[in-house]
């Protein structure tokens, strides 16, 4: 897939732990290597402990953040392409992350999903009647998004959102 393409302001908070604020605020006051490295590293860790705790299956999972291009890189090997579409979701629909670089292998290859960047206003029916022609589709959506997704209602502008074939 190579690198997709994130809102850098909208997203899960994780970088509000506080290993990540004192990196951050390390890297603010002396912006050295050795800090931004820091920093990296604190917020790699946050994003990879996002995705363990969805409950996502990565064998070798290695995720890694560049401070200096808020990219995420996230290697390893799913099962499913639905899996590497999540990991993925995990990994860009966090606040401050621009951009994630794919080196995820699937093992069963299947067809890719579509995405769709929520805006003010919409809501999973809107999605499910402009992808699918139903709003009565919405749940396909829903389940193709979760753990992520709590409940359908629970959008917001910014996020990425996965729409798998039907």
């Amino acid at each position: 897939m190579g690198m997709m393409s994130f809102l850098k302001d909208a997203g899960e908070k994780l970088f509000g732990k506080p290993e990540v604020k004192a990196a951050e605020a390390a890297a603010a006051a002396a912006p050295t290597p050795e800090a931004v490295a820091a920093l990296s590293a604190a917020a790699g860790q946050a994003i990879a402990g996002y995705v363990v705790a969805q409950g996502l299956s990565v064998d070798g999972l290695d995720i890694g953040f560049d401070a200096s291009t808020s990219t995420v890189t996230v290697a390893g090997q799913v099962a499913d392409q639905a899996t590497k579409e999540k990991v993925l979701l995990c990994c860009g629909n966090v606040k401050g992350v621009a951009g994630v670089n794919d080196l995820l292998v699937v093992q069963a290859p299947e067809p890719e999903a579509q995405w769709h960047t929520v805006v003010s206003g919409d809501n999973l029916s809107k999605i499910a009647k402009a992808f699918y022609g139903d709003p009565n589709k919405y749940p396909v959506i829903f389940e193709a998004n979760k753990p992520m997704l709590s409940h359908p209602d629970k959008i917001y502008p910014g996020q990425m959102l996965r729409i798998p074939p039907l």
